[in-house]
């Protein structure tokens, strides 16, 4: 008997829904591309021309009394994210909010962690750093102060949520955030960077996420143990993947090139020895398309959702707490 498809909407129809979102449902077998929320589209940017034989809608509040939508996909900027939800859940919707779990670059740091190569963690450093000096060019949701901006909330979400998974809540945080940018540069004194101190028994974990790095190869993780260290710059290369067209189970998608591996350090005979150390090799349940297979099985009441609704909480909770932490100047207990 043929699995049952679902059928999905996404409200929003920018880089983010075209790019990413809506190839890995169309390569997702129990999920339909059903309807798009587009506002404003133009004759050289509509959803139903792009996709025929979608619904199209103009608002969200008319796409939630179709009863067809069995899955909202939310891809808008962060301060509408909540009333969104809340709106397609009051319509017994399936409502997801994507995340950032399915890093190849991350998943290979949580077998180092659960294989323990390295040993106990002393420290573990997170990066999401740009160059970016000037907000020309930036989308305008990210030069505004407004709920749910800023970069802790837009990148260091995600680097929170990873860390999280792989050592739990921390005891304490301290927090900096603020703009790196000029006020010429930065008019509305958006905060457009942060670092945030995750204390734990033994561990200092930190986040950062900068606009100002002029670095040729940007710091993505650096973990060090008892045992050895790790590290790695780049970028997951799913994203310029599903950028160039390719999509999961191509030839070569989410596979890295060798000049972007991480550095294994560990002693070999009492001697520290620095190997280069392969990403995570892709399949179907380790990439992006992943969250939507596990999506459609939870949905199907054959699995659990891969995010649960009280993980999002503590990653909110903890952002709201670094927030605390750089208004007020201290160190905060968790």
């Amino acid at each position: 008997m043929a699995s049952k498809s679902y059928n999905v909407a996404i409200i929003g129809y920018g880089a983010a829904a075209k790019v990413f979102h809506i190839p890995l449902i169309k390569v997702t077998p129990e999920l339909n591309l059903y309807a798009i929320v587009q506002r404003h589209p133009t004759p050289e940017n509509d959803a139903s021309k792009a996709h025929p034989g979608i619904k199209s809608y103009r608002a969200a509040e008319e796409l939630v009394k179709d009863d067809s939508v069995d899955i909202v996909v939310i891809i808008t900027i962060p301060a509408t994210h909540f009333e969104l939800a809340k709106l397609a859940l009051q319509h017994k919707k399936h409502v997801l909010n994507p995340d950032r779990r399915w890093d190849q670059d991350f998943l290979t740091i949580q077998t180092l962690v659960k294989n323990q190569t390295l040993g106990r963690i002393i420290d573990f450093e997170s990066h999401f750093d740009r160059y970016k000096p000037s907000i020309a060019g930036s989308k305008p949701w990210k030069t505004r102060v407004e709920p749910g901006g800023g970069a802790i909330y837009d990148l260091g979400a995600h680097l929170i949520d990873q860390i999280v998974q792989l050592f739990g809540l921390p005891k304490k945080l301290t927090a900096f955030l603020g703009s790196q940018r000029l006020e010429n540069d930065n008019p509305g004194s958006y905060d457009d960077a942060c670092t945030v101190l995750m204390h734990y028994e033994g561990m200092m974990a930190t986040v950062k996420v900068a606009v100002i790095s002029p670095e040729v190869q940007q710091l993505r993780f650096w973990v060090r143990g008892e045992k050895g260290s790790y590290k790695k710059y780049h970028e997951d290369c799913q994203e310029d993947h599903l950028t160039a067209g390719m999509h999961p189970g191509d030839p070569g998608f989410g596979i890295e090139p060798e000049d972007h591996h991480g550095t294994l350090i560990t002693p070999i005979n009492s001697t520290l020895t620095a190997n280069s150390h392969p990403t995570a090799q892709p399949t179907s349940s380790t990439t992006y398309q992943a969250i939507y297979t596990q999506l459609a099985a939870a949905v199907a009441g054959k699995g659990e959702v891969a995010v649960k609704p009280e993980e999002a909480r503590e990653v909110i909770r903890l952002i709201e707490l670094a927030k605390r932490s750089s208004e007020e100047g201290r160190t905060i207990e968790v």
